[in-house]
C-alpha cells in the first residue's frame, strides 16, 4: 500500500470512460482529495455523526460543574432559639441547637462528611482534586501516540471511565475516598474535549469544518444548563443522586457511541487501512458511493504492515523546529485566553451587580459565539480574526476596570460581558485554527497540549481574581492585557484558511514550503 504521505491512486476514477480523454495524462489522486471530494456535501448521516460525538461534551460539562451543587454549603435553622441565633457562626453553637434544612445531612458533601467547620481549603479539596486530576491526566495522556487506539475508542474510553467512576462515587464513606474518586474523574475526562474535536474535524470537509466544530462547544454549554435543571429537580434528594442521574445516561450513551459512531477515515488511512477508510467515507456520504466503490477495486494489492508505517510521537514537536514553534505559540495564546475565559466570570463579584444574574448572563452570552465564529472563519482569515478579537477583548477588559473605578457599574458590567464574549470567540477560533496547523499523525497530541495551556491559564485565575479584593476590578485590566498581549503572538502563525488537512509531518512540511515559495 502507498505510504500515507504518497498519492494513493494514479488515475482519476469515478468518471464515465466516455468523458475521459485517454490521451490525457492520468491525474494523481491523494487520499486528501478523496476525503474532500466524498465529503463535499453535508448530509444527514454526517450531521448525525457530529451530533453523536459532540454529545460527549454535554456529559463532560455536567461532571465539571456538578460540585457547584453537590459540594455547596447547605442551609440550616435553629432548634433552640434561646441559645441559637440564625446570624451566628454555626461552629460556635452546640450541635443540639440547630439542624440542617430538610432534616437530613446528606443534601451536601459538606454536611454529610461533617466539613461545615473545616477550613475553606479543606472544603474545596474535592474540587481541587478534580482539577489536579485534569491537569495530570492532560500531560500523561498527551504522551499516548496518535496511532495507539484511534479517535473513536479514546472518546468512548474517556467518557465511559468518567461515568463509571461517577457512579462509584455514590459509595464514598468519607471525604478522602470522595476526593480520590474526584481526582480519577478529572484524570479520565481530561482530554474528552480534545478527542471529540479531532474526531469531528477529521470527518468533515474543509468547507464544513468551521460549522461542524462549533456543535460540540454548543453541547458543552447545554450540559451546564441541563445540570441546573437536574439539580433543581433533585434538590430535596441526597447529593449522591445527582451523580447517579448524570452518570447513568452517560453509560448508555457510551454503549450507543461504541456501536454507531464511525472512526476517523484519516486516522484509518494513517494506519494503512485504506479499505476501511473508504468504507467509512461511503457510510458518511451516500451520494458518492459509486465514486468511492470505484476506488476500492483500484487500491494497491501490497499491504504495509503496521511496523512499516511511519510512527510519530510527542518528540516530533521538539525535533522539528516548525512544529515546536507552532505548538509553543498556540499554547501561549491559549494561556492568555484561558486566564480571561475562566477569570472574568470569577472576578464578576468585584462589580456591584447581582452575582446570580452576572453568572447567568455569562453563560448565555456563550451561545451566540457558536453562530458568529463560523461566519468569521468563512469570511476572514484565521490569523487576523484571532488578532483583532484578542485586541478587542483586551480593550474591553481595560475599559471594564476604568468604568468600575469611576462608579459606572452598568457600563462596566457590559464590558465584562464583552471581554468574556471575546475570550470565548478566541477559544473557538483557535480550536479550528489549531486543527488545521498540524497533520493527522500528531493532531490529537497537539489538541491535548492546546487544551492543557487553557487549563493552566484557568488555574492562575483565582490568584489574579483575589487581587481585585484589595484594588477593586483591577483583575479585569490584567485579564484584558493578558488576552491582547498573548494574542499578538498570532502574527507568528501561518495562515490556513481554505487549506485541507495534511496527514504526515513530511506532507505538512512540503505544503508549508510550497505556500512560502508562492508568497515569495
Amino acid at each position: 500500500m502507498s505510504g500515507p504521505s504518497e498519492p494513493l491512486l494514479l488515475s482519476h476514477v469515478g468518471a464515465d470512460d466516455s468523458d475521459v480523454d485517454h490521451k490525457t495524462r492520468p491525474e494523481e489522486l491523494t487520499f486528501d482529495n478523496i476525503v474532500e471530494q466524498s465529503l463535499s456535501d453535508f448530509g444527514f448521516w454526517q450531521l448525525f455523526q457530529v451530533l453523536l460525538v459532540g454529545l460527549a461534551l454535554l456529559f463532560d460539562a455536567q461532571q465539571i460543574f456538578i460540585t457547584v451543587y453537590t459540594d455547596a454549603y447547605p442551609t440550616w435553622h435553629c432548634l433552640n432559639h434561646t441559645i441559637c441565633d440564625p446570624s451566628a457562626n454555626i461552629c460556635q453553637l452546640p450541635r443540639s441547637a440547630w439542624e440542617w434544612d430538610g432534616g437530613s445531612k446528606d443534601r451536601s458533601v459538606i454536611s454529610e462528611f461533617g466539613l461545615e467547620c473545616s477550613s475553606s481549603l479543606f472544603q474545596g479539596m474535592p474540587s481541587s482534586a478534580f482539577y489536579i486530576g485534569a491537569i495530570v491526566g492532560g500531560f500523561v495522556l498527551a504522551l499516548i501516540p496518535d496511532g495507539s487506539l484511534g479517535r473513536k475508542k479514546l472518546v468512548v474510553f474517556s467518557t465511559f471511565a468518567m461515568s463509571v467512576t461517577s457512579i462509584s462515587i455514590i459509595f464514598s464513606t468519607n471525604v478522602w475516598i470522595y476526593t480520590t474518586l474526584k481526582f480519577v474523574i478529572g484524570f479520565s475526562r481530561s482530554q474528552t474535549w480534545s478527542y471529540a474535536l479531532v474526531l469531528i474535524s477529521e470527518r468533515v470537509s474543509t468547507r464544513w469544518r468551521p460549522r461542524a466544530t462549533m456543535i460540540p462547544f454548543t453541547f458543552f454549554v447545554l450540559g451546564f444548563m441541563s445540570l441546573s435543571g437536574i439539580a433543581f429537580l433533585a434538590q430535596h434528594s441526597s447529593w449522591r443522586y445527582l451523580y447517579l442521574y448524570t452518570a447513568v445516561p452517560a453509560i448508555f450513551y457510551c454503549i450507543f457511541l461504541y456501536f454507531f459512531a464511525l472512526e476517523s477515515p484519516r486516522w484509518l488511512h494513517m494506519q494503512g487501512n485504506n479499505e476501511e477508510a473508504i468504507h467509512v467515507l461511503k457510510s458518511l456520504s451516500s451520494k458518492n458511493k459509486t465514486y468511492l466503490e470505484s476506488l476500492v477495486s483500484q487500491l494497491p494489492l501490497v499491504q504495509e504492515t503496521v511496523e512499516e508505517l511511519p510512527r510519530y510521537t510527542i518528540k516530533d514537536f521538539f525535533f522539528r523546529k516548525w512544529a515546536f514553534r507552532r505548538i509553543v505559540v498556540v499554547m501561549i495564546i491559549m494561556f492568555g485566553l484561558g486566564i480571561s475565559y475562566y477569570g472574568v466570570p470569577l472576578a464578576a463579584r468585584d462589580i456591584d451587580v447581582n452575582i446570580y444574574l452576572s453568572e447567568t448572563l455569562n453563560a448565555v452570552v456563550e451561545l451566540p459565539t457558536f453562530v458568529i465564529t463560523p461566519i468569521l472563519l468563512e469570511r476572514f482569515n484565521r490569523r487576523s480574526s484571532v488578532l483583532v478579537n484578542t485586541l478587542l477583548g483586551g480593550a474591553s477588559g481595560v475599559l471594564c476596570f476604568v468604568l468600575s473605578v469611576l462608579g459606572r457599574t452598568g457600563m462596566a458590567f457590559a464590558f465584562e460581558l464583552a471581554t468574556f464574549f471575546c475570550a470565548r470567540i478566541g477559544f473557538n477560533l483557535m480550536a479550528v485554527y489549531m486543527v488545521e496547523m498540524f497533520p493527522t499523525c500528531v493532531r490529537s497530541t497537539a489538541t491535548m497540549m492546546f487544551r492543557q495551556a487553557l487549563v493552566v491559564g484557568g488555574a492562575c485565575c483565582p490568584l489574579i481574581a483575589s487581587i481585585g479584593r484589595d484594588l477593586p476590578s483591577v483583575s479585569f485590566a490584567i485579564f484584558g492585557i493578558a488576552m491582547s498581549g498573548f494574542g499578538l503572538f498570532a502574527l507568528i502563525l501561518p495562515e490556513t484558511k481554505g487549506s485541507s488537512l495534511c496527514d504526515t509531518m513530511e506532507e505538512q512540511e512540503k505544503r508549508d514550503q510550497a505556500i512560502s515559495t508562492s508568497h515569495c
